[in-house]
């Protein structure tokens, strides 16, 4: 009895599974266009946030500038130079 219960279940599990309809492929979706390059920016521990290349704050009280990097590829604080 066990083993008929068994074939059963196995049988009906097998046309379960090959009457199920094959899902549609999905398309293919079209490529997203590249993204810009982000221009870089400063990190700021004391606004806990980047801020942009040119913008002036006071870090830990000193005056300091965002200036890119002589590559182009990264930006760092500077100190403000004195107008004298």
């Amino acid at each position: 009895m066990r083993s008929l219960i068994l074939a059963l279940a196995s049988a009906a599990m097998l046309a379960a599974c090959a009457s199920t309809t094959p899902t549609p492929e999905k398309t293919a979706a079209a490529p997203a266009p590249a993204a810009a390059k982000a221009a870089p920016q400063c990190y700021s521990g004391d606004h806990g946030k980047f801020l942009d290349i040119g913008t002036k704050t006071t870090i830990s009280g000193v005056n300091v500038v965002c200036e890119a990097t002589s590559d182009g590829k990264g930006a760092q604080w500077m100190g403000v130079k004195a107008k004298h």
